[in-house]
């Protein structure tokens, strides 16, 4: 039952659809807000998925077409996926092993959306996959290397990365937190997708439906993102007890505040500039976590 509930409602399939609007609009207000603007409706995402939907997509040659439709759904699927594994219950859908699983889905989806925009055959397009590729290289070590901090010791799952000590922990959330920005194409770290630069970067050629699912992907790599770090910072569920799930929301919401705010307050930096950054700061933190862990703080 617990599996069942972790799928298909909480943190999987529902709250993950509906969470992935809020936290978009969320995104879009506190930007607006900070920059001294009112900012979107609270049911502007829901809308503007529904008009994307009801668009007719350009037509484009067979093989350019297929690519280009099947890439923006499999980045929502497997995301939504990622959600699933988020162990906020510990004894749902895990297993060993299940942290490989859960790092390749989460990391599947910029590598589609990399594939998405050279498929576009855009110059805007490519020059956005070169970046996010880029981008993902400089992010992935010190996110990664915290995440193996985390896990250290046990079997590479979920759970384990859930219940590390507390001060690896502590430094672990830091330097994810310092890669989220790049993750989430926020800035300062939002090269990939410099609007006044580049219009959307890879997603520059999509229209329509697929450009539904495009924005869709992104906010549940918020869920996903945000909910990681939620599973992360609460105590076990014994210790909450029935305000796990309220716990687990109100964690999600703060890091969209947080990220948010730093995105509107700051400029964005140059692709060079970002690599420096994360591999000193970034990948600095992450090994203070991983030597915690390996000594056993």
């Amino acid at each position: 039952m617990i599996t069942i509930v972790q799928s298909l409602v909480f943190p999987g399939l529902v709250y993950a659809l509906v969470a992935a609007l809020f936290m978009a609009w969320l995104e879009r207000k506190v930007l607006a807000r900070v920059q001294g603007r009112i900012g979107p409706p609270f049911m502007q995402p829901f809308f503007d998925i529904v008009k994307l939907l009801g668009k007719r997509s350009i037509r484009r040659p067979a093989p350019q077409g297929f690519i280009m439709g099947v890439l923006p759904v499999a980045s929502v699927i497997v995301t939504l996926a990622a959600a699933t594994l988020l162990p906020v219950f510990r004894d749902g859908v895990q297993f060993k092993g299940d942290l490989v699983l859960f790092i390749s889905l989460l990391e599947a989806g910029p590598l589609f959306s990399v594939l998405g925009g050279y498929a576009s055959r855009s110059l805007w397009g490519g020059l956005g996959a070169t970046r996010e590729a880029v981008m993902t290289v400089c992010y992935n070590l010190p996110f990664l290397t915290a995440i193996v901090a985390l896990a250290w010791g046990g079997p590479l799952q979920l759970t384990s990365a859930a219940d590390a000590h507390w001060p690896v922990r502590v430094a672990a959330v830091v330097a994810v937190l310092m890669c989220l920005p790049a993750k989430l194409h926020l800035n300062p770290f939002s090269v990939a997708e410099a609007e006044q630069e580049i219009y959307a970067g890879t997603a520059t050629e999509y229209d329509g439906w697929k450009l539904a699912f495009w924005d869709l992907a992104h906010g549940l790599e918020w869920v996903v993102l945000a909910g990681l770090i939620a599973v992360v910072v609460l105590p076990s569920p014994l210790a909450i007890g029935g305000w796990l799930v309220p716990a687990v929301m109100a964690v999600s919401v703060v890091v969209v505040l947080v990220l948010s705010s730093v995105a509107g307050a700051t400029a964005r930096l140059k692709l060079a500039q970002t690599a420096r950054w994360f591999w000193l700061w970034g990948l600095l933190v992450a090994v203070v976590a991983f030597v915690l862990a390996v000594v056993g703080v």
